[in-house]
């Protein structure tokens, strides 16, 4: 090699590159196999852009839209495909990938399976169950942000409560968010937050954007389980607005980004004042209606003759207590006199009609064995007679009987 060589640019190197990889029959047109991850679609050119992955390997993949439209089959994060096309770099930065032309689908990826199953696990052991939710506090004094220490997701947090709720401490439990260790460390970062328990209102875990690899800790079925053992409210805050990961489903609420956490866990100052002030006119309104309606009350009591002047009102009521005494006094004697002459009255009937008044102008009652005898009728001769009289008595034997 001729170490004096003109040098190549950039372009040259990398449009030479292109050309080996397209001028060679094996990769101008091939098929390869693998599951699809971190799939994205661009709306406004309707391109595809992937990544197809075994468990070694991976490589980037771009479907143009006229490609695209031609499906037969629905491309998606954890689709096992067989890809037709061609392999080439993409000049302007060199990207080497793999330009889809065609898809058979294969069945559904490994890993989306394990995820399936996982989802299905927890779901029947009732941890995504909507009865085990509970509510976010509205006026949260201090809140635990459980996320990386440099991230993006940590700023927009700060700024959406620094503007919104300033009064509001924030707590950072510093945790890597992707990576072998992530995992460790947010559960750890958890277990401290856990411990200040009877200090923190509300937790927010998450992380900005990202592809559907980088949530995998997210996914992660120790930390979604350390997630539901929260004794405090949770909010998952896993910056990626279409899928939902496992935390996403454990927490006790889902927001799709880290700001959307903050806007969702604190209110707006401005209008806590407004309420404030609101509430405070209610309760004016309220106390000065109170007020108004006992002091006409008192008003109307004030005027009242026993108020106004006691001891014309004392003298009123005396001559009404006399007069109705004297009405008492006047319909009792009446009532015992009306009584009495009644009385008197039933007395002489009485009277009148007591044996003993009969008996005193010479009459007497015979008995005879325990019985009246009011008839000759009902007496035999040697019958034994009493006969009553009116100061005594008298035995007798009957001689004789005549009608």
């Amino acid at each position: 090699m001729n170490n004096q060589s003109k040098a190549l640019t950039v372009r040259q190197l990398n449009f030479y590159v292109k050309s080996l990889l397209e001028n060679d029959s094996r990769l101008a047109f091939c098929r390869v196999s693998g599951e699809i991850v971190n799939f994205k679609r661009h709306y406004a050119s309707g391109h595809l852009y992937f990544t197809l992955a075994d468990a070694d390997a991976s490589i980037k993949c771009v479907m143009f839209k006229g490609f695209a439209q031609r499906l037969k089959v629905e491309l998606k994060d954890g689709a096992k495909v067989t890809l037709m096309g061609r392999v080439s770099i993409y000049e302007k930065d060199g990207g080497y990938q793999f330009y889809a032309e065609g898809c058979e689908e294969d069945g559904i990826g490994d890993k989306l399976l394990a995820l399936k199953l996982l989802k299905e696990k927890l779901q029947k052991e009732g941890l995504f169950d909507a009865d085990s939710k509970r509510p976010i506090p509205k006026f949260p004094k201090r809140i635990a942000v459980v996320t990386s220490g440099t991230g993006a997701a940590l700023q927009d947090i700060l700024n959406v409560i620094k503007r919104r709720f300033p009064v509001c401490e924030i707590v950072l439990c510093s945790a890597s968010v992707q990576g072998e260790l992530a995992v460790k460390e947010l559960i750890g970062a958890l277990e401290k937050v856990y411990a200040l328990s009877d200090k923190i209102d509300t937790i927010i875990i998450g992380r900005g954007g990202g592809s559907s690899e980088d949530l995998d800790a997210f996914n992660d079925e120790s930390l979604a389980r350390k997630i539901y053992e929260s004794p405090i409210p949770i909010i998952s805050a896993v910056g990626h607005e279409i899928d939902f990961t496992v935390c996403d489903l454990v927490a006790d609420l889902r927001a799709p980004t880290p700001s959307a956490a903050a806007e969702l866990c604190v209110p707006d100052y401005f209008d806590v004042l407004k309420l404030i002030d609101a509430l405070k006119n209610r309760c004016y309104l309220k106390m000065t209606s109170i007020i108004d309606f006992e002091a006409s009350k008192l008003e109307s009591i004030v005027s009242r003759p026993s108020i106004s002047s006691p001891l014309r009102f004392i003298e009123d009521k005396t001559l009404l207590l006399d007069t109705l005494t004297d009405k008492i006094s006047f319909g009792v004697k009446g009532d015992f006199q009306r009584n009495e002459s009644d009385f008197l009255s039933l007395v002489s009937k009485i009277d009148a009609l007591s044996p003993l008044k009969t008996m005193s102008r010479g009459y007497v009652y015979a008995i005879s064995n325990g019985k009246t005898v009011n008839s000759v009728k009902n007496l035999n001769v040697g019958d034994e007679v009493t006969l009553n009289l009116i100061d005594g008595k008298a035995n007798c034997t009957v001689k004789g009987v005549e009608l």
